[in-house]
């Protein structure tokens, strides 16, 4: 059995990633969406809060769980027995930065990194971006996130 694991800090899940997931889901056995924390990044949500956005936003994909990372990507994926990480990319500097962690995740365990490119509508898009759009005008987030992600967003910055 194929296990993959698709890590990040979903802060918030996108479309993007969501369109990833769907696809990984269609290349493995199973897909297991490891919730972390950037530590590079103010986050918005609790782990909590992103843990229930992503697994509401997936629960339609029978071969799709969610997890959460404290530590290592490679250290995880040992205790799930998980030998691929999904990334997804949206252009050159995704490709050097993921190219770059794919060659130290390899030197940490056997592992392989298996990238997804992004289609045209979500080239664009970033959990950055949304939470900016967030914070100023919430009609069109429904573009960028799913219905689970804008509802949160939209109670997040209305409190």
């Amino acid at each position: 059995m194929k296990k993959a694991v698709f890590p990040g800090s979903f802060d918030p899940l996108t479309n993007g990633h969501l369109d990833i997931i769907a696809r990984a889901a269609d290349l493995f056995d199973e897909v297991v969406v490891a919730v972390g924390k950037n530590t590079n990044k103010q986050g918005l949500f609790r782990p909590d809060e992103r843990l229930a956005l992503v697994k509401a936003a997936v629960s339609h994909i029978p071969n799709v769980s969610v997890g959460q990372i404290d530590g290592l990507t490679v250290d995880y994926m040992a205790t799930i027995g998980a030998k691929f990480i999904i990334r997804g990319l949206r252009n050159c500097k995704d490709f050097e930065y993921e190219r770059d962690i794919a060659g130290v995740n390899s030197v940490l365990d056997d592992v392989e990194t298996v990238l997804l490119f992004a289609k045209p509508e979500n080239q664009n898009i970033s959990s950055s971006m949304v939470k900016e759009i967030s914070k100023l005008s919430s009609n069109r987030l429904a573009d960028f996130v799913p219905p689970v992600v804008v509802k949160a967003l939209q109670n997040h910055f209305e409190a």
